[in-house]
């Protein structure tokens, strides 16, 4: 049987003979003292006080004591469960002792009349022999070590009685004493049978016992696995969907509010391919800890798979709740994370959606918070948003955008237009930045933002960024027939494609293929790459070595490191539009000022931004700004007006501008 065969097994049976042994040691002591004086009684009735019988009674209650005080130690001792063998044995050589005391009577009388006045003793003697065995049914030596010296003693005593009759009857006790053997042994092994029986019986039921523990905790395991996402212990998709379903369904019975808020991090697989796996799920237990922290009072917050995550909230206070929970989120992940033994902090856009006020199903309300989230990215990262109506007419234009974007690349109707920059001295043309357009034959006009998240949210990022690059090529290529054989042109590289594709590859590739000279190709980028190290380090590196000239837009809108500035030896600083606005103001020009002496100082051009005026213009060259961009000079054009744009600009000499 399971749990308890063999050594086990066997062991077992001898601690239960041992212990039933020893639990009858008492009552055999007893009777054994009680009879042996009944015998000394019938000595002394028929011979009056006898000192050999005295002396022999001595002899038989001492070795009951011995017999007791050894029963007391193996109790004491705990003999009986460690050592069942020892204790067996030792009880054995008790009732072997006074086994063989009794024995000695008839030897020890003077003039024993074996069939005469003493064979009452005879009786005494197999009677307590026979009884002996009867007790003793647990273990056939002690009984047998008891009972077999006195029916020796009657046998051998008898036999030398003379006459006819003490042999006879000596036969007749070595019958008995050998009815008694077998008796003895039969009824140990039916003893050891059914405590066998009982203990395979009990290990039995133990082992179901312990198989039901075994197989309940799998299932609470199972079910724990069922509801638990395994890497950050927090609720699985399937228990995200249950708990939404029911959250609304009491929502609805208490008259409450229930917030939902859906949680994406920021350029998760960039960590991922970058630093590995292991680092990905460093950062996802993380991101489940920090949750779990903000989330100070009742809710459920799950991981729906991959970056993404899910707050249920509910109560009359369910969106201050969320809006608080949002926050709190967002603050705490600001804090850096140790991912391959370097600081990164991993940012993360929220969506937030209401019951009933924003939708009344399960389904719906996802959805609502799922739009609110693309809003949330949409405006940038480490921010939140709610739900608001407008949303769908712009989920559903967006989706169509989405769709729509792949044979729009294919037929050429998203087309490239070129905004002119130039020196604020010589009043020069020193380059262009190339701007997407798309004119789409439903939905009119599709802004530039719109185009590069559809791109991204359909995977054609790099198809997007090819026919932005052959557009600047093959202007590249005609400017020096135009006379501007040493300008630029731009082209803006948002850090999210850093996620997807290899840009230099792309833009080595085009290049190559229409002979441009990399130094008069210009990439733009947000502060926010030159800030992400982690990921787009190494993508900004690659882009310096193909001799590619790098610009930061937008420079003072964000934190940028000057120290990575230098690193990366960026050429161009281009000033966000907002210090243009309010230039006349002493606080814009000392910073635009301070801005351009960076600027000098680093070895990099500065051009600002959104330049519409005249006196804007004077100002900013008055500040020391190099060169300048917007609509005073120009607004974006498709390649075939440049040509007629310079033909018809007329260059004003600097001290005729008011």
């Amino acid at each position: 049987m399971p749990g308890l065969d063999g050594p086990a097994l066997a062991l077992e049976i001898k601690r239960a003979q041992a212990v039933t042994m020893r639990e009858r040691l008492r009552s055999t002591i007893i009777t054994n003292a009680c009879i042996s004086a009944s015998a000394l009684c019938v000595v002394a009735a028929g011979r009056g006080p006898v000192f050999e019988a005295v002396l022999w009674l001595g002899a038989l209650l001492l070795s009951i004591v011995v017999r007791g005080m050894v029963g007391v130690i193996l109790t004491k001792w705990d003999v009986l469960e460690h050592s069942p063998q020892a204790a067996l044995d030792a009880m054995t050589v008790g009732a072997l002792i006074s086994g063989l005391v009794w024995a000695t009577l008839p030897w020890v009388l003077p003039g024993f009349d074996a069939t005469g006045k003493d064979a009452t003793l005879y009786l005494m003697m197999i009677g307590i022999s026979t009884g002996a065995v009867l007790m003793g049914i647990g273990h056939s030596p002690i009984s047998l070590a008891f009972a077999v010296p006195p029916h020796l003693s009657v046998m051998i005593s008898l036999g030398m009685s003379g006459g006819v009759g003490g042999p006879l009857l000596a036969i007749n006790v070595l019958a008995l004493t050998l009815i008694l053997i077998r008796s003895s042994r039969i009824s140990q092994a039916i003893f050891v049978s059914n405590v066998s029986g009982k203990l395979q019986a009990t290990a039995l039921a133990t082992s179901l016992s312990s198989a039901n523990g075994d197989i309940m905790r799998a299932n609470d395991r199972l079910e724990v696995l069922a509801n638990c996402d395994p890497l950050t212990g927090l609720a699985n998709r399937a228990a995200f969907n249950t708990a939404l379903l029911t959250g609304i369904e009491e929502a609805r019975t208490a008259g409450h509010q229930l917030a939902l808020l859906i949680l994406d991090l920021d350029r998760f697989k960039s960590i991922n391919d970058t630093l590995g796996h292991s680092a990905g799920d460093a950062l996802l237990i993380e991101v489940g800890e920090r949750l779990r922290a903000s989330l100070e009072g009742p809710g459920i917050a799950a991981r729906l798979g991959g970056d993404e995550f899910a707050v249920i909230l509910s109560g009359p206070h369910a969106l201050e709740d969320s809006r608080r929970l949002a926050q709190a989120i967002l603050d705490r992940g600001r804090q850096a994370i140790m991912l391959g033994g370097q600081p990164a902090v991993v940012g993360a856009s929220i969506g937030i959606a209401l019951y009933p006020d924003h939708a009344t199903t399960g389904e719906d309300l996802f959805v609502a918070a799922d739009m609110a989230l693309y809003r949330a990215k949409d405006g940038g990262r480490r921010q939140w948003r709610e739900f608001d109506p407008a949303l769908r007419s712009q989920f559903d234009r967006r989706h169509q955008v989405e769709q729509d974007l792949g044979a729009a690349l294919a037929d050429g109707e998203v087309e490239v237009w070129f905004q002119p920059q130039v020196c604020l001295n010589t009043h020069r043309v020193v380059g262009f930045e190339a701007l997407v357009r798309w004119y789409h034959r439903e939905l009119g006009p599709v802004s530039p933002p719109e185009i590069v998240a559809a791109a991204q949210a359909a995977n054609l990022s790099d198809q997007l960024t090819a026919t932005v690059a052959d557009a600047a090529c093959r202007l590249l290529k005609r400017l020096p027939d135009l006379g501007l054989p040493s300008a630029t042109v731009a082209v803006n590289i948002s850090p999210r494609e850093f996620d997807f594709y290899c840009v230099t590859e792309i833009l080595d590739s085009i290049t190559a293929a229409h002979g441009i000279d990399p130094a008069l190709f210009e990439i733009e980028i947000t502060e926010e790459a030159i800030l992400d190290t982690l990921v787009a380090g190494e993508q900004l590196k690659m882009i310096e070595r193909s001799g590619y000239k790098l610009a930061v837009d937008d420079f003072g809108a964000g934190h940028s490191s000057l120290a990575y500035l230098v690193q990366l030896k960026v050429d161009r600083l281009k000033l966000d539009r907002r210090f243009v606005q309010g230039i006349t103001a002493k606080e814009n020009q000392e910073i635009v000022g301070a801005m351009a002496g960076l600027g000098r100082s680093l070895s990099m051009e500065v051009l600002v931004e959104g330049v519409e005026t005249a006196e804007e213009a004077e100002a900013l060259r008055a500040l020391g700004v190099e060169m300048a961009q917007g609509y005073h000079y120009g607004r974006p054009m498709p390649v075939e007006r440049i040509e007629s744009w310079l033909a018809d600009r007329v260059v004003v000499p600097q001290k005729q501008i008011a």
